[in-house]
C-alpha cells in the first residue's frame, strides 16, 4: 500500500507550505487545488463555485456552471449539488492514493483514505503567528485591519470545521483524530519539515 499522508490545518497555521515542502523532501506528488480542478473537469462545474462548496458555503447566487446556461438555484438542487461535488472529491482522492505515494492537503482525506492508514497531520498556530502570516501572503491591495483579518481567519475555520463534521461525524482539529499535530507558531516551517520527513520515512509502510 502506498505511503499517504493528510495535512489538516488551521487557516493561515503554514500548513499548506508544510504540506508542499513535505511532499518535496518525500519526492512524491502534492495535491491541493488539483482537487478542485479535477472535480471541475468531471463535474462542469465552476472551479470558483466548487471552492464554495468546499468551503461549506454553497451560494444561492453564483453562476455554477462554466457555460452561460444557469441550473435551478433552489435548495434541494443546491444539496444536490454539493452531494455530487462531494462524491467526486472522494473519488478523486482515492484515484489519487492508489496511483502512489502523495500528500493530500485538507478535503477530509484523512477520513476518506482511512482504509489506507495515512500519517495524519494538524498544523495549527496561535492567533499573533497567523495574522503575521496572513498579511505576509495577502495581495498588495489589500487593506484588512486586525480586527477583520481575524474575523476572516475564525470564518475560514469554523466554515472547515462545520464541513469536515458534516461528512465525518468527528471533531476538525481534535488531536485523537490526528497521529501528529504541530504548532508552527514560532517553528520554522523548512526545519520542522525536514524533521517530520525523517520521521516518516522511519515509520513502517500500512
Amino acid at each position: 500500500m502506498n505511503r499517504i499522508i493528510t495535512v489538516g490545518r488551521q487557516f493561515g497555521s503554514g500548513g499548506r507550505e508544510l504540506g508542499k515542502r513535505l511532499a518535496d523532501e518525500l519526492g512524491c506528488p502534492y495535491y491541493d487545488k488539483d482537487i478542485i480542478r479535477e472535480i471541475a473537469a468531471r463535474t462542469q462545474l465552476a472551479e470558483s463555485y466548487i471552492q464554495q462548496v468546499l468551503e461549506h458555503r454553497p451560494s444561492y447566487f453564483f453562476p455554477i456552471t462554466t457555460g452561460n446556461t444557469l441550473h435551478s438555484t433552489t435548495p434541494d438542487y443546491l444539496l444536490h449539488q454539493h452531494t455530487s461535488v462531494y462524491t467526486e472529491q472522494v473519488n478523486t482522492i482515492r484515484e489519487m492514493a492508489e496511483k502512489s505515494d502523495c500528500v493530500i492537503v485538507g478535503r477530509c482525506a484523512d477520513h476518506i483514505l482511512r482504509e489506507f492508514r495515512p500519517f495524519r497531520l494538524f498544523v495549527y498556530a496561535d492567533m499573533a503567528s497567523r495574522l503575521e502570516r496572513c498579511r505576509k501572503k495577502a495581495p498588495e491591495d489589500e487593506a484588512l485591519s486586525d480586527k477583520e483579518l481575524k474575523k476572516k481567519i475564525l470564518r475560514v475555520d469554523r466554515n472547515r470545521a462545520r464541513y469536515y463534521r458534516y461528512y465525518t461525524g468527528q471533531v476538525w482539529g481534535q488531536p485523537a483524530n490526528y497521529d501528529f499535530c504541530i504548532n508552527t507558531s514560532w517553528v520554522n516551517i523548512k526545519a520542522a519539515t525536514h524533521a517530520l520527513a525523517q520521521m516518516i520515512r522511519e515509520e513502517p509502510l500500512p
